[in-house]
C-alpha cells in the first residue's frame, strides 16, 4: 500500500441527530368530542456507529470527511404514533481504531474485533407525547416533551496497526527485505533511511498451513519518543503486536548499545511495552564467518531469544519463523482471550 493511501490519522468533527418532539394532541371524533390525549413520542435522534471491519486496513475513507451529521428523530403524532428514529451513520474502520476527544486526548474506547460496533456520539432522545403526562387530576395535559437536541463534537480517530509481530529496529536494519523474503508483501526497498513511510502488513506462511502476521514499521531513531523522525506516528504502531522482533545488523558498532537505545526508546514512550516478549534477529549474517559469528554472540544483550538471519541469502529464515510462531503461541495463550480478533485465533488457519 502506497503512503498516499496508506491514512492512520483523521480529525472528524461528528454531529448526532436531534430527538423528535413528543405530540400535544388530543383525541378528536364525532361522538367523543373531548377525548383524552394520544400523541405519540418523538424519535431518537441517529447515532454515530464505527464498526470494525477486517477487510479495511487505513482511514483513507475518512480522510476527506470533515463533517458527518446523522438524521434528526422524526416527531409524534396522533393516535399514539411514534416518530420515526433518525437514520444511523455507520463507519467502517480497521481493526486496531482508536476513537479519541480531539481536546482532551481522552480515549473513548477501540475497536479491536471484527463486526464489532460502538457507538462514537449518541443520539439526542426523543420527547414524550402528552398520553404520558396524564394523571387524576390532569386529564387532558396539553403539552409534551421537547426532544433531545444532538451532539457535536471533535472526535480523532487513530490507527494502531494490528498484527502478531511488529519489526522493531533503526532506518536500514533490513526490515523490509525480511519482510519481502518471508511473504507477498512488496514493500518499498532502498538503500538510504526512511524508505519505509507507512507500515506494510504480510502475512508469513508457516508448518501445516498456518499463518500468522508480520508488520514492517517505519524505522526507528534515537529520542523518537520526543517526535523525532516518524516519531510517534510509527510507536503507536507497535502497541497493538502480540510480538516485537528487534532488528539490528551485524556491521553495527555496538549491538547491545544498539539494543539498549531501541528499548529505552520503548520504554519513554509506553512501559507497557517491555511486558511484551522481544525477539533478536541479527541481520546481514550472510556477511560473517564463524570466527566472526563466535565474537558476536557475546556481545549480544542477555535475556532475549537472538538468531543470526540473513534474508538475501535465505538463511536462518525458517528458524526464525519457528521461534517466532513459539513466542506468538505462548504469549495469547497467556493474555488473549480464546474468542480475540474476530471470534477465534487470528494467527490460526481454519481448518
Amino acid at each position: 500500500m502506497s503512503a498516499q493511501n496508506f491514512v492512520d490519522y483523521v480529525k472528524i468533527c461528528f454531529r448526532s441527530g436531534k430527538g423528535g418532539a413528543g405530540s400535544a394532541h388530543l383525541h378528536r371524533a364525532k361522538g367523543n368530542p373531548k377525548g383524552g390525549p394520544d400523541g405519540g413520542d418523538g424519535g431518537r435522534g441517529g447515532h454515530i456507529i464505527l464498526r470494525g471491519d477486517r477487510n479495511v486496513w487505513t482511514l483513507l475513507a475518512l480522510k476527506y470527511r470533515k463533517h458527518v451529521i446523522a438524521g434528526d428523530g422524526g416527531n409524534g403524532s396522533n393516535n399514539h404514533k411514534f416518530g420515526a428514529n433518525g437514520e444511523d451513520i455507520y463507519l467502517d474502520v480497521p481493526l486496531g481504531t482508536v476513537a479519541k476527544d480531539a481536546e482532551t486526548g481522552e480515549v473513548d474506547f477501540e475497536i479491536t474485533q471484527h463486526g464489532e460496533e460502538r457507538i462514537i456520539l449518541a443520539g439526542g432522545r426523543g420527547g414524550l407525547g402528552n398520553s404520558h403526562f396524564k394523571s387524576s387530576t390532569n386529564q387532558t395535559p396539553r403539552y409534551a416533551q421537547p426532544g433531545e437536541p444532538g451532539q457535536e463534537e471533535w472526535k480523532v480517530l487513530e490507527l494502531k496497526t494490528l498484527a502478531d509481530v511488529g519489526l522493531v529496529g533503526f532506518p536500514n536494519a533490513g526490515k523490509s527485505t525480511l519482510l519481502a523474503s518471508i511473504t507477498s508483501a512488496k514493500p518499498k526497498i532502498a538503500n538510504y533511511p526512511f524508505t519505509t513511510l507507512v507500515p506494510n502488513l504480510g502475512i508469513v506462511p508457516y508448518r501445516d498451513g498456518r499463518s500468522f502476521v508480520m508488520a514492517d514499521i517505519p524505522g526507528i531513531i534515537e529520542d523518537a519518543h520526543q517526535g523525532k523522525g516518524l516519531g510517534h506516528r510509527f510507536l503507536r504502531h507497535i502497541e497493538r503486536n502480540a510480538t516485537l522482533l528487534f532488528m539490528i545488523p551485524c556491521d553495527t558498532g555496538n549491538i547491545r548499545e544498539e539494543y539498549s537505545i531501541l528499548l529505552r526508546e520503548l520504554q519513554m514512550y509506553n512501559e507497557e511495552l517491555l511486558d511484551k516478549p522481544h525477539v533478536l534477529a541479527v541481520t546481514k549474517s550472510d556477511l560473517l564467518d564463524d570466527e566472526l559469528r563466535q565474537m558476536l554472540k557475546a556481545d549480544l544483550p542477555e535475556g532475549i531469544p537472538a538468531i543470526f538471519i540473513s534474508s538475501v541469502a535465505q538463511q536462518g529464515l525458517q528458524e526464525l519463523k519457528d521461534l517466532l510462531w513459539a513466542t506468538i503461541t505462548e504469549y495469547k495463550e497467556q493474555h488473549l482471550p480464546e474468542d480475540h480478533w474476530g471470534g477465534r485465533r487470528g494467527w490460526e488457519e481454519e481448518e
